[in-house]
């Protein structure tokens, strides 16, 4: 069923950006998925395995596998140009961001094996200094952090099932103050949840070099009981507050192919399902009669698809290479673009490296580059967005440590 939703804002070291992907979805979660734009499913294959593609894990090496990854995150200011006058004009602020992640995979137990994740699959941060952007989005950020078990089972050396639990945290803030254009009217609120969810992958390996694998993962309504601190014309209140936001429905079909004993291809589509996201809701107990912050908004986004390429290359045993591009297409029809996520389609280009130190260890360094398209919306002159954003953009660096035993 789909609810209304609303975008709140999150300030944590697990926070990220709706720069990174579709919405507020982040793909990139290890060094491998960085270094192949999150073409990381048919072709994973070391701890990482446990959150991108838990079947694949039936054929891995039969030892426990442990990885650890950090992954920095910039932000580049996006610039706000208003077609009606320079006095709307605005920019964001530039913002830097460290997310951890981690996974293990456990050795076979009779065809079975296990597997653990704890990623932020989830995040969005957006700050405005400039009036006319402040009344409505001085900041909105969210943040997720995802704990993953999964387990998987082999039959017949060419077809591996595997199904987890998701369980999520949100923490979430979100704030607007239109005193820079006169108007004592602003909101505070902040919130935290836990919810839960399921994902499942199948994968079919009819020969060694051929991998077609298909992933899914759970729609999860993260539902917030927060408070909020109200400016109502110079009435000051705080009230209860409850808001949803959706964690979207991912579904992955991807194909892996050895094109050569050292050179492995990854194709993959991903479908999310941001259709969930109907309207943006702020439900205020007790209800104040004139409250601006009361109406629900209609967002109606779509769902969108990501395209992506994969490129792994042996360079020799210890060196491997990696490489990737895709193309992610915006949820956000035009007549709904907001300050709080001014989302265009992305190109992604990526790079990075695994090194093989001995028999027992990997590291790995990973760099991605994701530009937006430029966005003009021209609805009407009467709406609040009535202009261009541009230079969206973010890079990523991430390291990580693989071992295993």
């Amino acid at each position: 069923m789909k609810k209304t939703i609303s975008v709140l804002a999150l300030t944590s070291i697990f926070a990220a950006s709706s720069a990174m992907a579709s919405g507020w979805r982040i793909p990139e979660q290890s060094v491998d998925s960085t270094a192949k734009a999150g073409a990381n499913i048919a072709s994973a294959t070391r701890g990482d395995t446990a959150y991108y593609n838990p079947a694949n894990m039936s054929w891995m090496e039969n030892k426990w596998h442990l990885e650890a990854d950090a992954t920095y995150i910039y932000l580049a200011p996006i610039k706000y140009e208003d077609s009606r006058t320079s006095k709307y004009n605005g920019e964001t602020e530039s913002e830097n961001f460290f997310v951890p992640t981690g996974f293990f995979v456990s050795p076979s137990f009779g065809g079975a094996r296990f597997g653990m994740a704890i990623v932020a699959p989830n995040g969005l941060s957006k700050q405005w200094e400039s009036a006319y952007q402040k009344a409505v989005a001085e900041e909105f950020s969210l943040a997720v952090i995802e704990v993953n078990p999964t387990v998987s089972y082999n039959i017949q050396d060419m077809f591996s099932i595997a199904g987890g639990v998701r369980m999520m945290y949100a923490d979430a803030t979100v704030k607007s103050d239109a005193s820079g254009l006169g108007v004592p009217l602003s909101r505070n609120m902040d919130g935290d949840t836990v919810e839960w969810g399921w994902n499942a992958a199948l994968a079919f390996k009819p020969m060694d070099k051929l991998n077609l694998s298909a992933t899914y993962r759970s729609n999860i309504d993260l539902d917030f009981d927060s408070t909020a601190d109200l400016n109502l014309m110079g009435t000051r209140m705080t009230l209860d507050t409850t808001v949803s936001i959706p964690s979207p429905a991912v579904l992955a079909l991807s194909v892996a192919y050895d094109v050569l004993d050292n050179l492995n291809v990854e194709l993959t589509w991903d479908r999310t399902f941001w259709s969930e996201y109907e309207n943006l809701d702020f439900d205020f107990t007790p209800a104040i009669p004139g409250n601006p912050f009361e109406p629900s908004q209609s967002k109606n986004w779509d769902d969108s698809s990501a395209f992506r390429i994969g490129v792994t290359y042996d360079v020799s045993a210890a060196w491997t290479l990696m490489a990737g591009f895709a193309y992610d297409e915006t949820p956000v029809p035009d007549k709904y673009v907001g300050f709080e996520l001014p989302d265009s389609d992305a190109w992604i280009y990526s790079l990075g490296f695994q090194y093989k130190v001995s028999d027992s260890m990997d590291v790995g360094v990973a760099a991605l580059y994701d530009y937006k398209e430029t966005r003009k919306v021209e609805g009407g002159p009467t709406d609040r967005v009535y202009g261009e954003f541009t230079d969206a953009a973010a890079f990523l660096m991430t390291v990580g440590l693989n071992y295993r035993f």
